[in-house]
């Protein structure tokens, strides 16, 4: 009696179009997923972070290291930043939160905060602000007003989970003197560094509008 060789099981194999199909599904989700969760591109619009960060710069933002956590644990597993004095942030502008702002974090959570004749001061101690940019410098206005805020402003004190917000060109800069403070909840994310920038460039050259010097620059 003849015996009967058992069938093997038949190997499946996906086809081409199915595997690249498969591919760019995840490459979207993953594409999404960096996009909503870790980092942002940011271009920047004015001149309020002058002259640290100019109109046409393109930068990316880590919206991880300041990302909520609900637990201890995952404070301590994850890289989750407080977030610091210093700071340049993106975030939701709180009279239109549809709309993106950048500023450097001044004024924090409990602390007191004072303009006197342009000069920031926290807890009633002068604040040392290196990269501070004036149109005109202190002292060259006359006596400061206390009409005008880039001159005179508080004694305020910051909420908590609320910051206080300026630009580093603070003659120009619509910020929290204006404004108020920030909720912890509009902060989106921290800038890291420039990924690419535009200038103006002679005859509207686009090659020569490229700000190649400032490409890959750190943003402190």
């Amino acid at each position: 009696m003849a015996s009967v060789k058992s069938a093997e099981p038949v190997e499946y194999r996906k086809s081409t179009a199915r595997e690249y199909f498969e591919s760019i599904c995840v490459a979207v989700i993953l594409a999404l997923f960096v996009r909503t969760f870790v980092v942002q591109a940011f271009k920047i619009p004015t001149g309020s972070m002058e002259p640290n960060l100019l109109v046409g710069d393109h930068l990316l933002v880590n919206k991880f290291n300041f990302a909520p956590t609900l637990s201890g644990a995952e404070n301590m597993v994850l890289p989750i930043d407080p977030i610091r004095r210093g700071d340049i942030i993106v975030f939701k502008f709180p009279e239109e939160p549809e709309r993106d702002f950048i500023k450097r974090v001044i004024g924090l959570p409990g602390e007191t905060l004072e303009l006197r004749n342009k000069k920031v001061f926290i807890n009633d101690k002068p604040l040392d602000e290196p990269y501070v940019h004036f149109l005109i410098p202190p002292g060259e206005e006359g006596a400061p007003s206390d009409f005008d805020v880039r001159m005179t402003y508080g004694p305020v004190t910051v909420p908590a989970n609320q910051y206080f917000m300026m630009g580093d060109n603070r003659d120009n800069s619509q910020d929290s003197r204006y404004w108020g403070f920030l909720p912890r909840e509009y902060v989106k994310g921290k800038a890291l560094f420039v990924y690419f920038s535009f200038g103006d460039g002679p005859g509207g050259n686009p090659f020569t509008s490229i700000r190649w010097n400032r490409i890959f620059h750190q943003i402190h």
